[in-house]
Formats: structure tokens, C-alpha cells, sequence
């Protein structure tokens, strides 16, 4: 496994995901992503992107629109993906970056912490605000120093070995299905033999 930037050729790929993973899209720009794959398959498993809010004083970080695919989940590639976000985001010249999390102690097993809303300087306000309008759940805004990141050992160890959970394979579909008996049916074409 390992996490690369997106290429510009799999925008529908990302988009299709993160519509059914019911994440935030705005202001969607392919180049911002990053996409975990499997080294060996090149199947992607999951994805984030950066977000880079400007004001005239300052310009401010937002890791976002972090997903996971379901057969990859609990492999350590969220944990990866949020690594190499952070690390772009330093490279980038960023001393802090901040997220909103549903989930808020999934971000703190890396180092993130709660920030208090009216701690957060105003472009990242209004993007709370913006989050909490269209999305359902608590949520809550949360800041890490660039270099306080840490990666739990289990996340780096399970992310070494990790594969893609086994799909159930969907039944055959038969006429019954669509309410056609099949021995009395008949059929446009039907030539009689």
C-alpha cells in the first residue's frame, strides 16, 4: 500500500466516492486529493484532500473530504491518508492544520485536539458553520501541529499487511425477479425452438 497524489484522470472516480460517501465536496479541485492504493492490484482504497483557506493576513489548512472504501476499512489507510495530507501541508509551509470530524477521536489518536469555535480564525468559522448546515451529527472543529503528528504503531503495522475485505457475491438475478414465468413467457425474437 502506499498514498500518492491524485491525477487528474480519476476526478469521477473521486467525485463518485465522495458523493456516496455522502462527503463534503465544495470547491472540488482533483489536485488537492490524495489516493491510498494497493501496490500490487493499483485498486484505491481510500482518499483526502487539502483545502487551503486565504485572507489577506494569513492563509489556513483544512484537511477534508477523507474517505475510506468499505473493504478497506480498519487497515490503517485513513491513518495513512491523514499522514500525507499532514506532511503536504508542511511542505506547503503550513505550521498548523485543521479538520471537522464527526468522529473526533479517530483525528486524536494522531495528535489533533478540539478547538473551541471561537478560537478559530474567521474563514474556518464560516466553514464550520457551512459543515454544520449540510452535513447531520456533531461537529466538531479540531487543530494539529504540523510536527505533533504521531502514527500509532498498530496503524502503521496493519496498513503493511492490509488487503481488501472479501465482497459477497451478489445472486444471479432470475426472471422471477422482474415477474416473469418462465415457462409461459414469451418473447419478441422467440423463433419456437
Amino acid at each position: 500500500m502506499y498514498v500518492r497524489d491524485a491525477k487528474n484522470r480519476e476526478e469521477v472516480w473521486l467525485l463518485d466516492h465522495i458523493e456516496a460517501m455522502g462527503l463534503d465536496d465544495a470547491a472540488f479541485r482533483s489536485r488537492d486529493y490524495v489516493v491510498a492504493l494497493d501496490e500490487e492490484s493499483n485498486e484505491k482504497a481510500g482518499f483526502g484532500r487539502i483545502r487551503v483557506h486565504k485572507t489577506d493576513e494569513d492563509d489556513y489548512c483544512e484537511l477534508t473530504g477523507m474517505g475510506v472504501l468499505d473493504a478497506w476499512r480498519g487497515q490503517g489507510v485513513g491513518a495513512h491518508v491523514v499522514e500525507r495530507l499532514v506532511e503536504k501541508s508542511g511542505d506547503a509551509g503550513f505550521d498548523v492544520v485543521y479538520s471537522f470530524a464527526l468522529e473526533p477521536t479517530y483525528l486524536a489518536q494522531f495528535g489533533f485536539e478540539p478547538v473551541p469555535k471561537g478560537d478559530l480564525p474567521d474563514p474556518l468559522r464560516e466553514r464550520l458553520e457551512a459543515k454544520r448546515e449540510s452535513m447531520a451529527g456533531d461537529i466538531v472543529p479540531m487543530r494539529l501541529a504540523v510536527d505533533a503528528f504521531e502514527m500509532p504503531e498498530r496503524l502503521r503495522e496493519a496498513f503493511k499487511l492490509a488487503a481488501p475485505a472479501a465482497e459477497e457475491s451478489a445472486p444471479e438475478e432470475q426472471p422471477e425477479d422482474f415477474g416473469i414465468d418462465p415457462d409461459s413467457a414469451t418473447y419478441k425474437y422467440d423463433t419456437g425452438r
